[in-house]
């Protein structure tokens, strides 16, 4: 076997492996030390403001271990308990230092019509953190008011590194308005593994998304005919 056929075999074993979802090599996640670093966390809020009803508040980070390099999704949930029912106008959600812009949000929230719905939001900066607005997302016992936001996680983590968010801010109507700084989310950081790293390489010479899906312009076929072309031609 001459080496363009070598490189051409060992070109497509490792797109198939792509494609299939299998890691070679897989990274070693390693957990914090002191079993402190929890991926969620809860809050309430039951006083004058609230009138008898109890409001809660959770942050959620997507997975305990998450890779570098990679992106990180946190959940904040605002809900409710008993008769009331509140409008959040403003959420704020403060990420790790040293986190970058968000790349993605979305707002899961009630509508008088079609019930829980989500779309698409835009962060803006907010005294360090990013929040997303509204006239008002309504929210009752049964409807909380869910907002999903992702950010790209540094490459100068360090694997076995504790990441633990900022706190959230919250604004609205009936009492829901509440400052959380302790309302965090942590995840150990891990190296990357060998798919999303060649996933991402692909994506830095236009075969991929830039979050790591893959194909930003369709199907696997097209990655597969893209890869090869590119091994042929060298």
């Amino acid at each position: 076997m001459n080496l363009s056929t070598s490189r051409l075999a060992a070109g497509i074993a490792t797109t198939t492996l792509v494609i299939a979802g299998v890691g070679v090599g897989l990274g070693s996640g390693i957990a914090a030390a002191d079993g402190t670093c929890a991926v969620s966390s809860h809050a309430t809020k039951k006083d004058i403001s609230t009138v008898g009803v109890t409001h809660v508040y959770d942050k959620t980070v997507e997975a305990a271990q998450i890779g570098i390099g990679t992106s990180a999704t946190y959940k904040v949930v605002i809900g409710t308990t008993g008769i009331g029912n509140p409008y959040v106008n403003t959420i704020t959600d403060f990420p790790p230092v040293g986190f970058g812009a968000p790349t993605k949000a979305t707002i899961t929230a009630y509508h008088a019509i079609g019930g829980q719905q989500t779309e698409d939001v835009t962060p803006t900066p907010n005294a360090g953190g990013w929040k997303v607005t509204s006239t008002g997302w309504f929210v009752n016992s049964g409807n909380p008011v869910t907002l999903t936001i992702t950010y790209p996680v540094p490459s100068s983590l360090t694997a076995g590194q504790a990441v633990t968010s900022g706190g959230v801010g919250v604004a609205g109507t009936v009492g829901v308005g509440n400052e959380m700084p302790n309302l965090t989310a942590c995840f150990t950081a891990r190296g990357a593994n060998a798919g999303e790293t060649v996933i991402g390489s692909l994506g830095d010479n236009g075969l991929g998304s830039s979050e790591g899906q893959l194909s930003s312009t369709g199907s696997v076929s097209d990655i597969i005919s893209n890869v090869l072309r590119n091994l042929i031609g060298s």
